[in-house]
């Protein structure tokens, strides 16, 4: 079993009320190979909602307003929801404060990443569930 992000299996949940669905990612989830999760709907956050990004340690949204606990609580709930489905691997969304495997962006809304790692990606790593972006997922199936 593997664990998605919920917006690259095609569930408009970004914050932009958007989507990034890949295909091949809506379809393992559709088969039931894999549970989509979003840990930003699962804190609590609303859909649309203000960008958010990481700086200082916290995750603070465009409208200054600090959202580190929603975004905590919502990685522990998605966190115990993949491990209860038994994922060793997770393909998250890059650059999210919550899923960003390699980089997230930078604090200034000014759509410059860093390298660093969302909240759900660390907790899913201190677990043991590998994880991996969505551009390595998608590098993966070309060279196949």
């Amino acid at each position: 079993m593997i664990c998605v992000s919920a917006c690259l299996a095609g569930e408009k949940c970004r914050y932009d009320g958007r989507s990034r669905r890949i295909g091949r990612i809506a379809d393992l989830v559709k088969e039931g190979n894999a549970v989509a999760v979003c840990p930003e709907r699962e804190g609590g956050l609303s859909i649309p909602r203000a960008p958010s990004e990481q700086k200082d340690g916290r995750v603070i949204n465009k409208e200054g307003k600090d959202v580190t606990e929603a975004f905590e609580k919502g990685a522990s709930v998605c966190l115990d929801r993949a491990l209860a489905a038994g994922c060793k691997t997770a393909i998250l969304k890059e650059n999210s404060p919550s899923c960003g495997v390699h980089a997230v962006y930078d604090g200034t809304f000014s759509g410059k990443s860093i390298p660093g790692e969302g909240i759900f990606t660390r907790k899913c790593r201190e677990a043991g569930i590998i994880c991996r972006s969505e551009s390595e997922e998608i590098e993966d199936e070309r060279s196949l």
